[in-house]
């Protein structure tokens, strides 16, 4: 499993004080047999960690996880403990027996937000074959995205204006 965190001594603050101080936490998680057993390069990974950054999130983690429903949930339910932020998968949603990131996705979702799972279908002809899903856990919001490099940026950046608000919203926030 490849790992890289942030040891970045400021992000101990509580979560609250984060999301009010507008920094924005993000975590990757790449779902992929062929970048775990190392025949494969985690491009889609570090293009969401591109895409993420420009858009004035902190990646804070970067993790690749075999494909499997019991690998992606337990993989997920350690990235959203005490975690108050997003994380974007990559890979696993599409049609294939070992596609299997929905599953173990839904595994750990508590509230599911379909209407951003539907947004990022809508942004390419082939997002239509996504069957990636978007939802909370805890004080995080997770979403699927697709293993293409291009597919997942062009997903992530189909709702990147909304996810601010919908963690400040979940974090307590009352913006109206």
């Amino acid at each position: 499993m490849t790992h890289r965190e942030n040891t970045d001594e400021s992000l101990s603050d509580s979560d609250e004080h984060l999301v009010s101080e507008n920094i924005l936490l993000a975590k990757v998680l790449t779902v992929s047999d062929g970048v775990m057993s190392g025949s494969r390069e985690d491009k889609s990974g570090e293009a969401l960690v591109l895409s993420l950054s420009a858009n004035g999130f902190n990646v804070v983690e970067h993790r690749a996880v075999a494909d499997g429903v019991e690998s992606v949930a337990t993989c997920l339910s350690e990235m959203t403990k005490d975690f108050a932020g997003v994380i974007v998968t990559t890979g696993g949603t599409g049609f294939t027996e070992r596609d299997l990131t929905p599953e173990g996705t839904l595994q750990v979702l508590e509230r599911q937000a379909p209407g951003i799972a539907e947004a990022m279908r809508l942004v390419n002809p082939l997002g239509r074959l996504s069957r990636g899903v978007a939802g909370i856990v805890g004080r995080s919001i997770i979403l699927n995205t697709p293993g293409s490099t291009v597919g997942c940026v062009e997903c992530f950046d189909a709702v990147a204006d909304v996810i601010p608000h919908a963690l400040r919203l979940l974090h307590g926030e009352r913006l109206h």
